[in-house]
């Protein structure tokens, strides 16, 4: 009776142990290609920052105000409405109602496109904006110029956070992370020739990082357009503009969320915004926001993951 008791303790935890490894493997798959894609994203925007500390401090300091208050704000607006569009197309591929999924992302597309028209103002005037804040007016300057690069990259987020929602509800975003990778690697390398070669300057660094953004876009839009979706996309459809009020519902408060949470990794901006001395912006918040493009993206990649299975 003992050895039996003995026998199904050990059979239980080798179970354990065997259950615990697959629903592991099974998080790696999803995980390991969001990761790649968010960690290959913002290093991006690192890469570009280290070749705009190469051309002048005063434009390092630019950019760097540019990403913590108008670029996160408007990420954080579009990466929260990109969820709720994971939420729904999750749902409907564990209905089976894989029709429905293509006109989601079809719908998201069309209320991310008008919020991110919205959000233009913060980037147009962006320069005002920091000097009301009582920033530095030449930092000020710098920083409207470099926002005014950064409209492309606004657009770039509607199409990239929502395609990489939609193809990891149906298990099929390894092609995202190694699109991602390559147009890194891309951008590393335009990034070496605009910028160290050409001595293109900003507008060098900022145009390697459109090019390579939207080449990423690109390719993933070739890979559902194409036939690589064949059960989840059936092609546009007048549908998408119907019951538009209610997903706007959805993803303004999956928005709200994400904002709120955005902006507490944001203390140097908002500092900067009491006019404390310039050398703040100019030393303290580039290293700052390096630290954490590579410490935070990797971890909600897996927080995602559980929460999709």
């Amino acid at each position: 009776m003992e050895e039996k008791l003995l026998g199904s303790e050990s059979k239980g935890v080798n179970d354990l142990k065997g259950r615990v490894w697959e629903e592991s493997k099974k998080i790696w798959r999803v995980g390991f290609p969001s990761m790649l894609a968010r960690v290959s994203q913002f290093g991006m925007f690192v890469v570009t920052q280290a070749f705009i500390g190469h051309v002048a401090e005063i434009e390092l300091a630019g950019y760097a105000l540019t990403q913590i208050i108008a670029v996160r704000f408007a990420n954080g607006i579009l990466l929260g409405m990109s969820s709720a569009t994971e939420t729904l197309c999750g749902q409907a591929f564990g209905a089976k109602q894989y029709d429905v999924m293509g006109i989601y992302l079809q719908r998201s597309w069309i209320v991310n496109l008008v919020a991110a028209t919205l959000l233009l103002p913060v980037f147009i005037f962006s320069a005002q904006i920091f000097k009301l804040l009582g920033g530095d007016e030449e930092i000020a300057n710098i920083a409207g110029y470099i926002s005014l690069w950064f409209i492309p990259i606004l657009y770039f987020f509607v199409f990239s956070f929502t395609t990489l929602k939609f193809l990891q509800s149906q298990m099929k975003n390894m092609i995202v992370g190694w699109i991602s990778a390559a147009s890194f690697v891309l951008h590393v390398f335009l990034s070496w020739i605009f910028v160290s070669k050409l001595n293109l300057g900003v507008p060098g660094a900022m145009s390697a990082m459109i090019i390579s953004s939207w080449l990423s876009i690109i390719g993933q839009l070739v890979y559902i357009f194409c036939g690589w979706c064949p059960l989840t996309w059936k092609g546009f459809t007048s549908s998408s503009f119907s019951d538009l009020f209610p997903m706007i519902k959805l993803l303004w408060d999956h928005a709200l969320l994400r904002v709120m949470v955005q902006c507490t990794f944001s203390p140097l901006g908002r500092i900067y915004g009491k006019g404390l001395d310039s050398n703040i912006c100019l030393f303290d918040l580039p290293q700052y926001h390096s630290l954490g493009v590579y410490a935070v993206p990797w971890l909600p990649s897996f927080l995602q993951c559980s929460s999709f299975k």
